[in-house]
């Protein structure tokens, strides 16, 4: 992330927030953008599950669940952008919206998932 005015970062923002609205409501207004997300979370919760053992779905702070969800739908399913860059945007957000211990976390999560796919 060069700025965080960057619109690639800005639109990241949009979507970790929405996931992390929709995972308080899930009702069945999903938002577009998010859409493909949704459709797809048993992948990408079953990667998080195996990347973080210790740490069950529902015991995951949901800001970085929200993170978590939107990078690894970037890794496995978009394709688009290089890995460490997802991994970088990722701990950006964390450290933007998260604990002091989310950026860290987030990190270690996808790495373990750069690792299993």
């Amino acid at each position: 992330m060069k700025k965080k005015t960057d619109p690639r970062h800005l639109k990241r923002q949009k979507l970790m927030r929405q996931l992390f609205s929709w995972g308080f409501s899930r009702s069945n207004k999903t938002p577009a953008e998010i859409r493909e997300i949704v459709s797809r979370l048993k992948k990408i919760d079953r990667l998080i599950s195996q990347a973080a053992p210790d740490r069950p779905i529902a015991q995951i702070n949901k800001i970085d669940l929200a993170i978590l969800r939107l990078a690894t739908f970037e890794l496995i399913i978009k394709k688009e952008t290089p890995l460490k860059v997802v991994i970088d945007e990722a701990v950006e957000l964390g450290k933007e919206y998260g604990s002091d211990s989310s950026p860290a976390f987030v990190n270690g999560v996808l790495g373990k998932i750069v690792k299993i796919i």
